[in-house]
């Protein structure tokens, strides 16, 4: 069982880093000369290799090792950054996906896999690769062939010694030493010098030669799951400088045990100091003291101690400090390892659940006690909504993630299909950072596919047409998403041909979606996109042309309890705007009522309640409009809408909405309040309810209804026309 939970704790990682992969793959293809990126993209592969050899993911470490190896030329200048090598890299990751997924049945493609081997072996060697290249074999012992590893041979071969001293002064796990030698073994020839007790270091002793330089060598220490201090000396027992990048300097210096003259250099990110440090650091024996002890078979204190070059106190006190050291140093890494924990969406979706129904008692307490007059009561039942609040915006702020989470698929999505289409685009993006209900970005993804497919084929026009018209070859789409107010604006916006009415037009009526002697204004005939059926493709292609899609959109957003508007100029581009909520779960509402009927509006869409007498009403009984501070602001009567019984008050209320830039009014007989609102969703029965986007239950146990705000405003709109 703990195999099973451990290997599928690294799929779940796994999964991430094939995320962050294809990110950085993608920015390597627009800035092949980033170094940094190379070294993002190294670190994903090396961790997927080694931690996927360790939990018998072998296929995977085989597989992932050569691409790993690919790079590791690119850090070391013997092969280039090119789109050959990025394309390879992302089918590489793709290919990795698969065989994660293998376990759950996705098939994977062994002449994928043979393509891919091939097309690395070629780039490394700048030859095509023969038939028999690409075999897989197992990591680290490659024997057929030309790896991309030894490619790098012309940089002749290295012999290094390999300290390991584990911190904490116990022997590593013996799978990760196993995992950690083999990795050695893959890289060169390797053999073990000595064991713990027996060396110099007081651990492991090892041998590595090979074509990589030290800097690759401590990259397979960095990624190791072991806690070890590692010293790489070269054939003649003198320590290798980091060359790949400066020394940290001294951050602090800080008196050792009551030597106040004598300081060692601490560094939070560096790990604990060695023992040689404290000494040196302590002014008690020089650099060259060191070497010379390291060349003997003794611990480090105990040759120093024989030759007199430090009393045997001093090196009491630096062991101890170093032993301090050593504990406070794991200690800051069980903490940052505390830091943050990896939680099944099906506990939080529970915990929004029970704190919804929290929320539903707190409100029933809240009730009973207004009904008495008992202050202590009162005093606990508004403390009881302030805790519940609390929890409530903390609960559901677990949820929110950026949105940017799903913006490298997207990138992914302009870079292949682009390709596909013949056509250069280059895809911005804006405000990644934007938090969303991680149900609503799940949600959405496939709506935001469909809408960069559609602009990608329809909307932006192939490098020949562009220039025709003065534009660049490349096209743009832009991505962006910002807060407002309580929901959240996603745009996409392009810089193509746009949309003609005219033809939008003709389409509708061929269609029978219009009449021929309807007159619509622009955006309406601008909406006929999102009608089952509608396209203006004049070929269906793999891509797009059968009218399948846009009302799907429309769909999923409506579902969403979002709104969707569209705006295009021809010849300039097309504007899309997605209105969503921030969340689905739980809202902050204004509870209105008409008659014996509660019903909740959404309060992020109202904007202020006014009085509408019944001389007003009258006045403007025809054209249902008000005139409100000098604006025309029409409205519809919920109590007319709903068909509920009974006589209108003399002074009714008219609560102001504004949705997608329109303002319009919900008249109702009386304005209860704000209410902290648990969505709960409607049967079947009414789906088809216009109007109604859920409902809620209130203190009393009564239902009251959710309005949805957009569809009634559309009425409201299209009525006053």
């Amino acid at each position: 069982m703990s195999d099973d939970l451990n290997r599928q704790i690294f799929k779940e990682e796994a999964y991430d880093l094939l995320g962050e992969l294809e990110g950085a793959l993608l920015e390597l293809e627009e800035s092949p000369d980033d170094m940094d990126t190379v070294n993002q993209i190294f670190r994903a592969l090396h961790t997927i290799k080694g931690s996927g050899s360790m939990f018998g993911f072998e296929e995977i470490a085989a597989f992932t090792h050569e691409v790993e190896s690919a790079f590791d030329m690119v850090r070391n200048n013997a092969l280039e950054v090119t789109p050959e090598l990025c394309g390879l890299a992302l089918r590489s990751r793709d290919h990795i996906k698969r065989m994660l997924g293998a376990a759950e049945g996705e098939e994977v493609d062994p002449a994928e896999h043979r393509a891919i081997l091939d097309g690395l072996k070629e780039l490394a060697s700048g030859e095509p690769a023969s038939p028999e290249v690409g075999e897989q074999t197992p990591a680290g012992t490659e024997e057929a062939g030309v790896t991309a590893a030894e490619s790098v041979s012309s940089q002749g071969r290295r012999l290094y010694r390999i300290g390991l001293t584990p911190r904490t002064g116990e022997e590593p796990d013996e799978t990760r030493l196993e995992s950690l030698f083999l990795e050695l073994a893959g890289v060169g020839e390797f053999r073990i010098l000595g064991r713990p007790v027996e060396t110099v270091f007081g651990g492991w002793e090892l041998g590595l030669t090979t074509d990589i330089d030290a800097d690759s060598v401590r990259d397979i220490f960095f990624f190791a799951d072991a806690d070890l201090d590692v010293e790489i000396l070269d054939e003649q027992g003198a320590p290798v400088p980091v060359t790949g990048a400066p020394e940290a300097p001294c951050a602090v210096l800080k008196p050792v045990d009551g030597m106040a003259d004598d300081a060692v250099c601490e560094d939070e990110d560096a790990g604990p100091p060695r023992l040689g440090e404290i000494l040196v650091k302590c002014g008690d024996v020089t650099e060259a003291d060191i070497q010379e002890a390291l060349k003997k078979q003794k611990p480090l204190g105990q040759i120093l101690a024989e030759e007199g070059k430090v009393p045997p106190e001093k090196v009491e006190m630096a062991v101890r400090r170093q032993a301090e050291a050593k504990e406070l140093d794991a200690s800051r890494k069980q903490q940052e390892a505390l830091s943050s924990i990896r939680v099944a969406a099906d506990k939080l979706d529970y915990l929004v659940d029970l704190v919804g129904e929290l929320v539903i008692v707190q409100a029933q307490i809240t009730q009973v006690v207004s009904e008495r007059s008992d202050p202590v009561m009162t005093a606990l039942a508004e403390e009881l909504e302030r805790l519940s609040d609390e929890l409530r915006d903390s609960t559901l702020g677990i949820r929110m993630l950026p949105i940017g989470t799903s913006f490298s698929k997207f990138r992914r999505l302009v870079r292949d299909l682009s390709a596909n289409l013949g056509k250069e685009i280059v895809l911005t993006t804006v405000g990644a950072d934007t938090e969303l209900d991680k149900t609503v970005i799940e949600r959405l993804g496939d709506p935001l596919v469909h809408l960069l497919r559609n602009s990608i084929d329809h909307g932006l026009e192939p490098p020949e047409e562009r220039r025709m018209h003065g534009k660049p070859p490349h096209g743009t789409i832009h991505l962006s998403a910002e807060h407002s107010g309580g929901e959240v604006l996603i745009r996409i916006n392009d810089d193509g041909r746009g949309m003609d009415p005219t033809v939008l037009r003709e389409k509708g009526i061929e269609r029978g979606l219009i009449a021929a002697d309807a007159e619509l204004s622009k955006k309406d005939l601008l909406k006929l996109i999102f009608e089952p059926g509608f396209s203006t493709a004049k070929a269906i292609t793999n891509v797009s042309g059968r009218g399948v899609g846009m009302d799907v959109v429309k769909r999923a957003i409506d579902s969403l309890r979002g709104a969707i508007d569209i705006d295009s100029t021809l010849g300039k581009g097309t504007s899309i705007t997605i209105r969503l909520p921030l969340t689905l779960a739980i809202i902050d509402g204004l509870q209105v009522r008409v008659s014996d009927e509660y019903y909740v509006i959404p309060l992020s869409l109202v904007e202020e309640c006014v009085e509408l007498s019944a001389s007003d009403m009258d006045e403007n009984s025809r054209q249902r409009i008000l005139h409100l501070r000098g604006e025309i602001v029409p409205y519809i009567h919920l109590r007319e809408w709903f068909a509920v019984d009974g006589e209108s008050p003399p002074i009714e209320q008219i609560v102001i909405t504004g949705v997608e830039g329109s303002r319009v009014g919900i008249v109702v007989d009386t304005v209860i309040g704000e209410h902290q609102t648990v969505i709960k969703s409607l049967s079947r029965v009414y789906k088809d309810v216009e109007g109604i986007s859920g409902a809620t239950i209130k203190g009393d146990g009564s239902i009251a209804l959710i309005l949805d705000i957009p569809s009634l405003v559309r009425r409201i709109i299209a009525e006053s026309d």
